[in-house]
């Protein structure tokens, strides 16, 4: 259900600044969306895993908020992480 270290080191490097970046909010959402589609697929199959399902409701709830942070800060890199990422807001 995680993500592996290097599918996270290769957000990083596609994400960041550099290949020690993790605390860059575009890094971040990154993760954070990479960990959203496996509980989504996850929970697909084991519809009655409550517990999952409020730890993806938190990861959405998270990456909303450094959405809205990152739209209010940089309006350009917000509209391209979507697009790259493929979310919509």
């Amino acid at each position: 259900m995680s993500i592996t270290k290097e599918r996270k080191a290769e957000l990083v490097k596609q994400f960041g600044v550099n290949d020690q970046d993790t605390g860059n909010t575009r890094v971040q959402v990154a993760i954070l969306t990479e960990r959203i589609r496996n509980l989504t697929e996850h929970l697909k199959g084991n519809k009655k895993d409550h517990h999952t399902r409020r730890g993806l409701l938190m990861m959405v709830g998270q990456r909303k908020g450094l959405l809205d942070y990152l739209k209010s800060n940089e309006i350009e890199a917000y509209r391209a992480l979507i697009a790259e990422l493929g979310i919509r807001k």
